[in-house]
């Protein structure tokens, strides 16, 4: 196999600033695909969750420097009109779209764990909605005729848990139905992408370190294990590359509608593949959190989890 087998394919990552967002798309330009990234955050401007250190323009070329080729492409995915001008472009230029992984969010900023719905600040609740929901919506909603133009297209539905692991209340109503509604929508359009030869999945990271967990623990990537100090289970925790790694390894897989529908963890896609962390590790977040569960008041041990 070619060291670059997705070369002359075309990818659009859609909240690609920073985080699982950024690593995808890096990863897929690794793999030799054209990567149109975008996000609210650019050198200019910054979005209300955003920070002028990560920058869409950042992404696209840290894209070309893996070995593909990044186009930053300023958008607001709450906006239709902003979103088919990207997609018009990405058909202007290249004529076709293969890939869309829908990654925006930015509702982080708007949490408030462990308070009752009645107790919520309504206009928080549902601006995680529009960040987390609507925007995906809208996405795939403008993207989709463009993707289903030629047969083998593929929507990847980035979240936060698996359906399994998401049974259990994510202690805020909001942030809850913000993460869910992605796994329900890559089942939906995987049933509806069959017939035009195309697929979806959702995918979701472990306890991802980001810039945004680094900054909150106030740490760095270097000394990331202080961290545990703060949260145990942060011993368990991943770069973003793990996950993009991952969605790479998927992408490129010829057999990948056997996933069609299904909602999958960095650590399913890593043992699936035999991709690993930077480190060479193999975190499984998920997998430990349903040990956990199995055995109630239990302290399972990590070891085997990384």
């Amino acid at each position: 196999m070619t060291d670059k087998p997705f070369a002359g394919k075309i990818a659009l990552v859609a909240g690609a600033t920073r985080g699982a967002g950024r690593a995808i798309a890096v990863e897929l330009g690794a793999v030799g695909a054209t990567v149109y990234v975008t996000g609210r955050t650019t050198r200019e401007s910054a979005s209300e969750v955003g920070r002028h250190t990560e920058t869409i323009e950042e992404t696209a070329e840290l894209v070309t420097r893996a070995g593909g080729e990044g186009i930053a492409v300023p958008t607001d995915h709450l906006e239709v009109e902003r979103v088919q001008a990207l997609v018009d472009r990405i058909d202007r230029e290249q004529g076709r779209l293969d890939v869309l992984v829908n990654d925006v969010w930015g509702g982080n900023k708007f949490l408030d764990f462990g308070t009752p719905v009645w107790e919520l600040d309504l206009e928080r609740g549902l601006r995680m909605l529009d960040l987390g929901v609507k925007t995906h919506l809208i996405t795939s909603s403008v993207a989709l005729p463009l993707l289903v133009r030629r047969p083998g297209g593929l929507v990847v539905e980035v979240t936060d848990g698996t359906a399994e692991s998401n049974r259990t209340p994510r202690e805020n109503f909001y942030y809850d139905l913000a993460k869910n509604a992605p796994i329900r929508m890559a089942y939906l359009l995987a049933e509806e992408l069959k017939s035009v030869g195309g697929t979806a999945v959702a995918v979701t990271p472990g306890f991802l370190r980001s810039e945004e967990m680094l900054d909150g623990f106030g740490i760095t990537e270097e000394n990331w294990r202080d961290g545990i100090k703060i949260h145990r289970h942060f011993a368990l925790s991943e770069t973003p590359a793990y996950v993009g790694r991952g969605v790479a390894a998927l992408v490129v897989d010829p057999e990948r509608e056997r996933w069609a529908g299904q909602s999958l963890s960095s650590g399913q896609l890593a043992r699936e593949y035999g991709v690993t962390d930077v480190d060479g590790s193999r975190p499984d977040m998920w997998a430990y959190m349903a040990a956990e569960a199995a055995a109630p008041g239990t302290e399972v041990p990590m070891d085997g989890y990384r």
